[in-house]
């Protein structure tokens, strides 16, 4: 990739990864393999200096393209298989407020516009506003930007991101800072307040007054003042005439050594390490006011979040986790995920970049733990670094790499994982599973100050493990792979339907184990950036169901209670924002939150919905989801969920095994009427009686069923009819 596209695509893909972290970003924004028919019209031995000539060729003829042009699609290898062209989602009209739209299973009810202290403001790249944007995100030279693209650039430094719910207050972070909103009438959510940080990617969190907000791009700054810091100096005149001339030596010394094999393999390791070298971004100049890491805020007041600790780390934070003790009620703990790059030691003491080989104590290969005293936050600060990435037989702290994935140029060689993008904690099971780049991990959290690793799987179809979910029970585990980083058109009908995907584990004795792929089924078009992105489970009693975003794929809900059959009960979908480029836009996450789904949107605002009955779901297993009410919801700190003995849960039960045809219709049908006299009696003592009776039969019949999942549903009916409450 050569330096513009790398550079506009790091730029670009800032709302959704860590663009500094360039290998990263190289790796998922790469188009796929070209087709075998394409790679053996290539000539077969290219002398090296037609090889240069012809990259040279390359390079200026890319520098002259539009970046955010989207990819041709490719042709899809053996064996795979794409999405549907079919699908009502694959063909909508294109538009920002005006798309067109379609649903099936979800009702939208309201979409919020952004806030006006979250909107650039102008269309017209030659506005004065735009320039200078691009120019506060201190990310280099802006002349190596075209022009066509400083506008979209611009707009991204406004995006969306992550969303934390807190009693009646839905917090929506931002890549310029935060909004907060009031949900005690969902269909009527208003903004409370909105508060300027910029500083990227502005991942929220709540716990109790506190408010934890992750911040990893240069231009955020301890203040959170808007005018970032002044651009970088520009590089001397003559050091591409240097690099020039120091190309034309090597490749008259490679020449020379051609009769060398062992020499020519030395030069060659010497041109990968130097390449490497040359696609890696220069650090920013060091500068004191910068900060990367943790924002603590007092949401004592609600309407005036106030900035009351600042916890710096060596790689800023991508994202965050909250992380709470059961036996230890004074503090909370933050996992800090940095993906970015490491700073300078001159801007943060004790910083390193460099490769284990050359520092064992880099800050690679590892996270933070931050420990918040919740009585006095200002005394937040790094209490750990754990190495989760360590191989426990040699003491290698790059002990765990990808295997080899789908690239640019088809297979990759094994790349060491030094990050975790990541990390979902549950607190009640002990365990965490983290989405580390090129593996999927487990993690024993009972000392969370100390988490250990207890598996690791990687995957040759995932291009970067992003984020994932346990089921309710812990037995399975849900990853997304953000191939493409989230800015690339990845839903396409020649996209491999087990690239960009969510992974579904099975979780037995601390080990993961593959079970199946489940992907967006709809295609999508060249400028819809799509790809598994964040969600939550719906607390539907007898289901494993997820809500999930898919960028501009729009919302998809998912029922795993079968891994191996995973298939799509609900979705919402919106045409492309731009029927010619790739804008960045659609849904960063979608979550349910006390009987509804808020959606994120990266480019539009906040999108509000409700589930609907359709033979995937009835309006019984709504209800009884809706009995499930939390106090707060941070989605990466997941809850045990938890339902009362209600009637409409049992009703739910009944609903699941007629739809399976677990009990004969009989007694499907004497459970309906029993339960229905119950609620019209106002549970009289005489149907609470009936209900109670039921309940043996039922536990003979469990023993019987064809299926565990169906077996589970039977016992926890009879639980419910034992003790009912309407």
């Amino acid at each position: 990739m050569n330096q513009l596209r790398s550079f506009v695509l790091c730029v670009a893909c800032v709302a959704v990864i860590s663009c500094f972290a360039v290998n990263r970003t190289q790796a998922q924004a790469a188009p796929p393999a070209a087709p075998p028919q394409e790679q053996a019209q290539k000539p077969a031995n290219p002398s090296e200096k037609d090889a240069k000539d012809a990259q040279q060729e390359k390079d200026a003829d890319d520098d002259d393209k539009d970046p955010f042009a989207p990819e041709p699609a490719p042709t899809l290898a053996p064996g795979m298989t794409g999405s549907d062209t079919n699908d009502p989602r694959a063909k909508l009209a294109p538009g920002l407020y005006d798309a067109g739209e379609t649903s099936m299973g979800i009702e939208h009810l309201l979409l919020l516009k952004k806030p006006d202290a979250f909107q650039l403001g102008t269309t017209d790249v030659d506005d004065p506003k735009v320039e200078t944007m691009v120019g506060r995100l201190g990310m280099g030279n802006n002349k190596k930007i075209p022009k066509s693209a400083h506008l979209l650039i611009a707009q991204l430094a406004f995006a969306n991101s992550d969303l934390a719910f807190q009693g009646n207050h839905l917090f929506q972070g931002n890549f310029y800072g935060v909004s907060i909103y009031d949900i005690a009438n969902p269909a009527k959510t208003t903004l409370l307040t909105s508060m300027v940080c910029p500083g990227g990617q502005g991942d929220v969190s709540v716990y109790k007054n506190l408010m934890f907000m992750s911040v990893e791009m240069p231009n955020g700054r301890l203040d959170c003042g808007v005018q970032g810091f002044p651009p970088e100096p520009p590089p001397p005149a003559d050091e591409n005439k240097d690099k020039d001339k120091e190309g034309k030596d090597k490749t008259s010394a490679d020449h020379k050594d051609d009769a060398n094999a062992n020499d020519k393999d030395k030069d060659k390791d010497k041109d990968e390490k130097e390449k490497d070298k040359e696609k890696k971004r220069p650090i920013p100049v060091a500068q004191k006011d910068r900060f990367r890491g943790v924002r603590i805020f007092d949401i004592s007041d609600i309407k005036n979040p106030k900035q009351v600790a600042a916890v710096q780390t060596c790689r800023g934070s991508h994202t965050h986790t909250l992380v709470t003790d059961p036996n230890d009620k004074e503090n909370v703990y933050i996992y800090v995920s940095g993906t970015s790059f490491v700073r300078q030691p001159e801007e943060l003491a004790g910083c390193s970049g460099e490769k284990p080989d050359k520092d064992p104590n880099t800050a690679l290969f590892r996270i933070d733990v931050i420990k918040v005293p919740v009585a006095a936050p200002q005394e937040a600060k790094i209490v750990a670094s754990p190495r989760l990435f360590i191989d426990a037989r040699t003491g290698a702290i790059n002990g765990l790499n990808n295997g080899g994935t789908h690239g640019k140029k088809g297979a990759e060689k094994p790349a060491d994982t030094d990050q975790c993008h990541d990390i979902t904690v549950y607190s009640a099971i002990g365990l965490a599973a983290g989405a580390c780049s090129g593996n999927g991990i487990v993690l024993d959290i009972k000392d969370p100050v100390h988490p250990k690793r207890l598996d690791a799987v990687n995957d040759p179809n995932y291009s970067y493990w992003h984020s994932a979910s346990f089921s309710n029970d812990g037995s399975k585990v849900v990853f997304t792979d953000e191939w493409g980083g989230g800015l690339g058109a990845r839903c396409r009908p020649n996209d491999p339907n087990k690239w960009g995907a969510d992974a579904i584990f099975r979780l037995k004795d601390d080990k993961l184990s593959f079970v199946n792929y489940y992907k967006l089924p709809s295609a999508q078009g060249d400028t819809e950036n799509c790809v598994a992105h964040n969600g939550s489970l719906i607390p539907v009693p007898g289901r494993d169901i997820e809500v999930q975003a898919w960028y501009q794929g729009g919302v998809s809900v998912m029922d795993f209670t079968d891994p191996a059959n995973p298939f799509e009960i609900a979705y919402f979908d919106r045409g492309p924002i731009d029927p010619k480029v790739l804008v960045l836009g659609g849904d960063w996450s979608a979550y349910w939150y006390n009987g509804y789904i808020y959606a994120s949107e990266i480019a539009r605002g906040l999108d509000v919905f409700q589930l609907t009955p359709t033979k995937f779901l009835t309006q019984n297993e709504i209800d009884a989801a809706k009995t499930v009410r939390v106090t707060d919801l941070n989605v990466q700190n997941q809850q045990k969920i938890e339902w009362a003995a209600k009637l409409v849960v049992a009703k739910a039960y009944v609903d699941q095994l007629s739809r399976s045809e677990a009990l004969p219709a009989n007694q499907i049908a004497e459970l309906q009427k029993a339960i229905k006299s119950a609620e019209s009696s106002h549970m009289s003592r005489s149907s609470r009686a009936k209900l109670k009776g039921m309940a043996p039969s039922l536990e003979k019949s469990a023993a019987t069923s064809k299926t565990p999942a169906d077996s589970m549903r039977i016992h926890a009916l009879a639980d419910v009819l034992k003790h009912p409450f309407a």
